[in-house]
């Protein structure tokens, strides 16, 4: 960990970012790859220890609207246990009638579920889960440092229970390795007994460029010898990369959500994600 002064904390969507790097060890991560020039080590977490006074300053200019992070890092590592940087922002967009949304994979969620209800009861709340793999075993190979899908499973019925929207994204899914019928299967179950909102898919496969391509290479040769070699024959140095399974995987994922109800469409997700509902609140300064 090493601490930094940001200028800003907020983008010009409201997107925010507490941290940068992770250590969930997630073989696949994007955000490992040079396109986003960080120049510091992935495990090595930056961060922005000015964040909270920046974030009060720009919420008193802003209009009333969601605020989502997570795209970038996971807002729930483990350094968040102590440094509760989540939390003390939490505080402040319930303090200010913001609305908010995250992507995570950890458990520690459910610490601020007092306040992901208070904010949900004043505007809005949506708490964005990934799941790419259904199997306890394959996960911790896949997502070795972070909870398994087993318990985010039951975070998502928690967070149903207690009336927080969720939404899950299923994705990457990694060709020869977990983009199985019975895998997807398996997910889309989960989801339908959570109840969620909706669904981000797209398309079964993943994504790879230089950064993440090294790393990711590194462990197939790891966990799943010979897979690289197939990878390399196979897709080259293409950026986005398909299942051989993908129609037949995205049938099954269009059949199930369209019969429970559950938004598909990656931009009918994102629209409700952002939509931000228009109430009218005294606001606690």
């Amino acid at each position: 960990m090493h601490k930094v002064k940001a200028k800003s904390i907020l983008s010009a969507k409201n997107g925010m970012n507490l941290y940068r790097g992770c250590t969930h060890g997630c073989i696949y991560c994007d955000s490992r790859s040079d396109v986003y020039s960080m120049n510091h080590k992935f495990e090595d977490i930056e961060v922005k220890e000015n964040s909270i006074e920046l974030l009060k300053k720009e919420l008193l200019k802003r209009p009333k609207a969601m605020i989502g992070t997570g795209a970038m890092t996971d807002p729930y590592v483990p350094l968040e246990k102590h440094l509760k940087y989540l939390r003390k922002s939490l505080e402040l967009i319930y303090r200010y009638g913001f609305g908010f949304t995250c992507i995570t994979k950890s458990d520690l969620v459910l610490r601020d579920l007092d306040l992901l209800k208070k904010i949900n009861e004043k505007s809005k709340a949506v708490v964005q889960m990934t799941l790419t793999t259904a199997d306890d075993d394959l996960c911790k190979i896949l997502e070795p440092n972070v909870c398994p899908t087993s318990r985010r499973f039951e975070v998502l019925k928690t967070l149903k229970r207690e009336k927080i929207p969720t939404v899950v994204w299923l994705s990457p899914i990694l060709p020869y390795i977990n983009d199985t019928y019975e895998n997807i299967d398996a997910i889309l179950d989960m989801c339908i007994e959570a109840d969620v909102k909706g669904i981000v898919c797209f398309d079964i496969g993943m994504t790879l460029r230089d950064g993440d391509r090294e790393y990711f290479y590194s462990k197939l040769d790891e966990h799943f010898p010979g897979l690289k070699q197939r990878y390399i024959k196979e897709f080259g140095k293409a950026y986005s990369i398909a299942s051989p399974n993908n129609d037949k995987l995205m049938k099954l994922f269009m059949k199930k959500t369209s019969e429970n109800n559950i938004l598909n469409k990656s931009d009918d997700v994102f629209d409700y994600l952002w939509h931000f509902p228009q109430k009218t609140y005294q606001t606690k300064l």
